[in-house]
This record gives C-alpha cells, sequence and structure tokens, in this order.
C-alpha cells in the first residue's frame, strides 16, 4: 500500500538549508548571492562572469508523456540526489515551472515525493519573478507596437501582417484570436491580435539562450514584429524598445538557486514550453553549473524527439555544449499504454502489451545514440509493476546498446537513485561519447525539417501548407535561412497526431506554418494541431488548491 504524502506534504514538513549554506557549498561566497528571503537566491552577474565551464554534462529526457506518468522531473531531481549521496559535486539545472500546468491539468512541476526542488510551493508559483518580468517585457514590446501605429505609423507597419502576440501565464484559450483596438479614436487602429503563453514567448527563449545582458539586448533588438507592405520585417529595434526591455529583464536573467529535499544545489532558471519552444533551461544556469561542479544534471522538456532533439540541435549549438550522456525516462505503465492499454486497466499485468510499447523507448533511445551520446534508460518504479515487467524493459534495453536501471526515488529519494546514478557514472568513466548535432545549420529550412521529420519522427516525409512554403521563403530572404529549426508539435506522439501512439512511421509530418524567432536564432515549424496559447480541462488542478488561515497549501502537486 502507498504511504508516502502529498508532495505539497513532503515538501512543507522539509528542514531546508539557509541559502547561504547551499551556495557554499559550490564555492560561492555570500557577496555572490542575491537572496529571495531564506531559501532562495540569485546568483550576481559578476559571479556567472568569471567562472569557466570545466565540469561533465548530462541530458535527462524521456518517452512520450501519456496519462500514466513517467516521472521525468522527479527522475532529474532524484538522480541529482542519488549522485550528491554516491559522494559526487553535482548540480541540478532545470526549468521554472508555468502558472498554466500548474492550475491546468498538471499541478506543480517541482519534482515529486521525495525527489523535489525546494521551497516547492515559491518555486511553482510566483519564485523570483522571472516569469513576472518576462511577461513585463514582452508586453511592453505589444504597448510599444500599437502606440507606433497609433501616433501614424511612420515605420509603415502592415497591420494585416504584424507578427507579434501578447503574452499571459495562464492557459487561457479565449485569448487565442482576439480584436484589438475597439476602444474609438484613442483607442489605436482595430486589429486582429492573439496571446501566447509565456513558456512560448520569443522572450522567454531569448532569455534562455543570451549569454549576458548585452547579448540580451542585442537579441531583444531584432525580434520581428511584422512587415511591411513591401515585406520588409520591422523589429524591436527599429520601435526603440529593446533598452527598456533589457531593462526589466536585468534580474531575470541571472540564473536561481535553490536545493532539492537533501540539500543539494539546485539552479532553476527559464521555462520554455518543450513542445512550442526549445524546452530547456537556461544556457546561463547550465553553464554555470559547469563551472560550479564535477557534474551538471539538465533536463529537456516532454520526449526525446522534442526536448532531447532541440537540446542537441539549439541549446547545445548556441551554448557550445558536449552532453557526454543521457538518461531516459519510461515507465511500465505509460510503455502499456502505447502498447494499446486503456489507462483503467494499466494496473494489470500485460507482457503483450509492454512488448508493443517498448517500441516508443526503442524510437527514443535510438534517436538519442544518434547524436553520439550514450543513452541509459531510467525504468521509474511503479507499485503495480511486476517483477516480469521490469526485466522485460530492461533486457530490451541492453540489446539497444544502453544501459538501464530501477528507479525509485520518487519513495526512497536519492536513496532510490543509488543504482541508477552507478549506471550514469559508469558511463561517463567509459567516455565513448562523441556528441553532434543532427544537420548542418546552414542547409536550407526544408531539408533541416525533413531530416528532424525523417531522422527523428519516423516521418516518410513532409507536406507543406501554402502558407507555409511562402513562409520559408520569407524566412529566407530575411536572412535566417541558416539557422536551427524549432518545431511544434504534439508531445504525446513521435508523429504530429496525438492519437497515434507507440512508433508510427510511414507517416507524412503535416507543417501548416513557419515563423521567424530572429531573437532567439531560429524558425519555428508548426506541425499538426499545435496550439501556443494552452486551454484549461473540464477539470483544471486549479480547483483541489487552497490555502489554510496558517499558511499551508493543499492542492498543489
Amino acid at each position: 500500500m502507498n504511504t508516502v504524502p502529498s508532495d505539497i506534504a513532503i515538501a512543507q514538513a522539509a528542514k531546508l538549508r539557509p541559502i547561504a549554506e547551499v551556495a557554499a557549498e559550490i564555492g560561492l561566497g555570500p557577496e555572490e548571492i542575491l537572496p529571495y528571503g531564506r531559501f532562495k537566491a540569485k546568483i550576481s552577474a559578476e559571479a556567472v562572469a568569471k567562472r569557466k565551464p570545466k565540469g561533465r554534462l548530462v541530458l535527462v529526457t524521456g518517452i512520450n508523456p501519456t496519462p500514466a506518468g513517467e516521472g521525468k522531473s522527479t527522475v532529474t531531481v532524484g538522480l541529482s540526489q542519488a549522485l550528491r549521496r554516491l559522494g559526487k559535486k553535482v548540480i541540478l539545472c532545470i526549468r521554472e515551472p508555468s502558472l498554466g500546468p500548474v492550475f491546468g491539468v498538471k499541478g506543480g512541476a517541482a519534482g515529486g515525493g521525495y525527489a523535489q526542488v525546494v521551497p516547492m510551493d515559491e518555486i511553482n508559483l510566483h519564485f523570483t519573478g522571472d516569469f513576472h518580468a518576462i511577461t513585463s517585457a514582452h508586453n511592453l514590446l505589444s504597448a510599444m507596437l500599437d502606440n507606433h501605429l497609433h501616433h501614424g505609423n511612420a515605420l509603415g507597419l502592415d497591420t494585416r501582417r504584424i507578427t507579434w502576440p501578447r503574452t499571459i501565464d495562464m492557459n487561457d484559450r479565449a485569448l487565442r484570436q482576439i480584436v484589438v483596438g475597439l476602444g474609438g479614436m484613442n483607442g489605436g487602429p482595430a486589429r486582429e491580435e492573439r496571446f501566447v503563453i509565456v513558456p512560448g514567448s520569443e522572450i522567454m527563449a531569448i532569455l534562455c539562450l543570451a549569454s549576458d545582458l548585452s547579448d540580451l539586448e542585442k537579441r531583444i533588438s531584432r525580434i520581428i514584429v511584422g512587415v511591411t507592405r513591401e515585406r520588409k520585417p520591422i523589429t524591436a529595434g527599429n520601435l526603440k524598445a529593446a533598452g527598456a526591455m533589457t531593462l526589466l529583464l536585468k534580474d531575470a536573467i541571472l540564473p536561481n538557486l535553490v536545493q532539492t529535499l537533501e540539500g543539494g544545489p539546485a539552479l532553476v532558471h527559464g521555462g520554455p514550453f518543450g513542445n512550442i519552444a526549445h524546452g530547456c533551461n537556461s544556457i546561463a544556469a547550465t553553464k554555470l553549473g559547469l563551472s560550479l561542479a564535477d557534474i551538471t544534471l539538465t533536463e529537456a522538456g516532454f520526449g526525446a524527439d522534442l526536448g532531447a532533439e532541440k537540446f542537441f540541435d539549439i541549446k547545445c549549438r548556441f551554448g557550445g555544449l558536449s552532453p557526454e550522456a543521457a538518461v531516459v525516462v519510461a515507465t511500465v505503465r505509460a510503455l502499456k499504454m502505447h502498447g494499446g492499454v486503456k489507462k483503467e486497466n494499466l494496473a494489470t499485468p500485460d507482457l503483450a502489451a509492454l512488448e508493443r510499447g517498448l517500441a516508443n523507448l526503442e524510437g527514443h533511445v535510438k534517436n538519442v545514440q544518434k547524436f553520439g551520446v550514450p543513452v541509459v534508460v531510467a525504468l521509474n518504479r511503479f507499485l503495480s509493476d511486476t517483477q516480469e515487467e521490469q526485466q522485460m524493459v530492461l533486457k530490451a534495453c541492453k540489446g539497444w546498446g544502453a544501459r538501464a536501471a530501477l528507479s525509485d526515488v520518487w519513495a526512497r529519494g536519492g536513496e532510490g537513485g543509488e543504482e541508477l546514478g552507478r549506471e550514469v557514472l559508469a558511463v561517463l568513466d567509459e567516455k565513448k561519447g562523441a556528441f553532434k548535432p543532427l544537420y548542418d545549420a546552414a542547409l536550407p529550412i526544408k531539408q533541416k525539417i525533413e531530416a528532424i521529420a525523417t531522422g527523428i519522427y519516423g516521418a516518410a516525409g513532409v507536406n507543406y501548407s501554402a502558407a507555409a512554403e511562402k513562409a520559408i521563403a520569407q524566412c529566407e530572404e530575411m536572412g535566417l535561412g541558416q539557422t536551427p529549426v524549432c518545431m511544434a508539435k504534439t508531445q504525446y506522439s513521435f508523429s504530429d497526431d496525438a492519437t497515434k501512439l507507440g512508433r508510427p512511421q510511414g507517416y507524412r509530418l503535416q507543417v501548416r506554418d513557419v515563423y521567424p524567432s530572429a531573437g532567439a536564432g531560429f524558425v519555428v515549424a508548426l506541425a499538426g494541431e499545435i496550439m501556443t496559447m494552452p486551454g484549461l480541462s473540464k477539470t483544471p488542478a486549479a480547483e483541489a488548491i487552497r490555502v489554510h488561515p496558517d499558511g499551508t497549501i493543499e492542492g498543489l502537486f
């Protein structure tokens, strides 16, 4: 019987170390941290600038997520706790949670059980204000754009071709497509508008890819907000917005330091989604981790088809990073769901369904290996697993040339991840990795999309809508043809169809649109029906969340 308390109960019962003590463990002096209360801090720009990366980088990714649960974030945190227990100097580098999923379908995103980063409630809510700063900077550009239109539109922006949206960190489907400027003559010109969720904002991507404040401002200046009737791009620099936007982000660019439940250091910074954005924490935090620890453990959003591919092809390319190992997280339950079992039947042993579902895990393992990175599979244990099911998965992994281990970090914390930790250390000791990106960024946009679609997703080819064809030509005319591609598609399938579980192959990926993200330094390709503004479910997590008079919280999982 499961007797583990809820995540929030565990987090609120934890005895936390003062943040200065956590900082001292990794060699940061009191003058190098900027405390936000007693248990979290930002790390000064000077402390970041004077250190150089020297440690070894390990990525944690996973299979395509299912309602059965995989526990990728939990394994990432638990593995860092395990490596610390094994005597290694390790730093955890993960993303900040978005309020959209916190109050939507997912609940909190700081790990789970006895493998969490804390203070969990603060990390899941307003934290150090980074998301609010990104929201403000993004919407300042929107306000300055509409103000420019109101005062005569000297730059000649075509109001039918404005591409810069507004943003909010909440799942709100009503904002996907709206009309602004209905306040009469003083309300500005009426035009169509849309919102994206903050993790999908280009400002978020820029913050996570910028090397320092100067680079941040240069990237912001390059943001394309729309075009003129002659198709000339107009930028944030043209609107003279970059300086003020950078000012709003001057603290947000600094990495955040917190701790795991076992007191180990954790850098939680940046939060782009893995399905509509590049899905990785900031380069600044990762490089800082590499300068402070022997092993830096980071995570990429959703399955390896999205998060890992973009980690390798975008983040590592821009950051000059060379990962030496990757952990792919799976569960017996999720693999059985990929094999056709309904959620309500997952507790029933079913080796045939598990064998079918293993195709999904195999696809992700072999994809990561294509980047020259050795793989360790973490089989996250559930109480309903049978020994036969677990052994089937572990045996299959060996056949694919991957190491594998059971993980029990949710119930046992770092102790439950020591077997996995030893496998990761064995891979690092072997030094067999030779990281390389999937494609040459100098290739034409279509060739890069097709390299991802056929090489990672298993598609037979790509179909482009007329709008996508036109957008690709325009991006290349703007000088963005030789940048990486950020794919936006469903996280639930290798394909662009969320209902196709397992390992679909031979289909044609449907690219409906492509748009520039010039400040971030890539182009975004929208596949299938992916949305940049999620909606709430019929029963959102927010309905179960309460705060009691004594300040304790209920329902934040």
